[in-house]
């Protein structure tokens, strides 16, 4: 295993400060249950957020864009289908993409939909544990969305994608690992809390696309995504008493260590 790495608070402060003066523009293929909050998010971060999915126009939105996140939660064959042509769009023009292979594992149509979106070389692949196991072909994936494993027990295997397909690999748990095959970072903190609120997850991976958007080091600018938001779920936390009011708290939280800390005023 690689010396684990921790993310310098400098190098974190200026990724922030990044998104805020650059308010990149993500193209969200993402699934249903969780736009509203996916926007939120981005928002409260000083990201620009967008929602196209149809085939007609993704490949168009996409060149207007500055990142792109493709995650496969409510996946069907027409989505798939402007989702590929997105994907191929970021490619040629050279943008970064985010892969969240929501539910990899024990769903053969959605296993060889997320192989062939692998194929054209995302950026970043952010996954919880199970989901990166069974990409290595180690695992039958988790409990539906959730995983079964912990964050530690799959960094040989987000290390091994990472350099399969010349990407960024995020392990997302109790721990976050984010690696590029050869460095390997630890983000800790945060609280569980966060996982009894829809979307924190999938917004987590749009956050990462407009870090990356901004950040020409995605492995660095994943980490510093990461670090935001459990920083953000121990704010949280402390002013909430249940996932209810965890979920306001949350955004307040991503707002004020984006702004107000940062001295920025919108």
């Amino acid at each position: 295993m690689q010396n684990i790495l921790h993310l310098d608070p400098l190098d974190f402060q200026n990724a922030v400060e990044a998104v805020v003066a650059g308010r990149p523009l993500v193209h969200c293929m993402t699934n249903d249950v969780v736009q509203e909050i996916t926007a939120d998010v981005l928002l409260a971060a000083g990201a620009s957020p967008a929602m196209v999915i149809t085939r007609e126009e993704s490949a168009d939105f996409c060149r207007l864009a500055d990142a792109l996140l493709i995650n496969v939660g409510t996946l069907t064959p027409e989505r798939f289908q402007a989702m590929v042509l997105a994907v191929q769009t970021a490619g040629q023009c050279n943008k970064p993409w985010v892969l969240d292979p929501v539910a990899a594992g024990p769903l053969p149509w959605r296993n060889a939909r997320i192989e062939e979106f692998l194929t054209f070389r995302p950026s970043v692949i952010r996954a919880n544990a199970s989901e990166i196991l069974a990409l290595a072909g180690l695992s039958k994936g988790g409990h539906g969305v959730d995983s079964l494993d912990d964050s530690a027990d799959a960094i040989e295997a987000a290390c091994a994608l990472a350099q399969q397909f010349e990407c960024t690999v995020a392990v997302t748990g109790q721990t976050d690992f984010v690696t590029d095959g050869k460095r390997l970072y630890a983000i800790e903190g945060g609280h569980k809390m966060a996982t009894l609120v829809v979307g924190t997850g999938c917004s987590l991976s749009a956050l990462v696309a407009a870090f990356c958007a901004v950040l020409s080091d995605r492995t660095l600018a994943t980490a510093a995504a990461l670090q935001l938001a459990k920083k953000a779920q121990e704010r949280a936390r402390a002013a909430s008493r249940g996932p209810g009011s965890f979920h306001p708290a949350y955004l307040d939280a991503l707002y004020e260590l984006s702004f107000a800390e940062h001295r920025h005023d919108r």
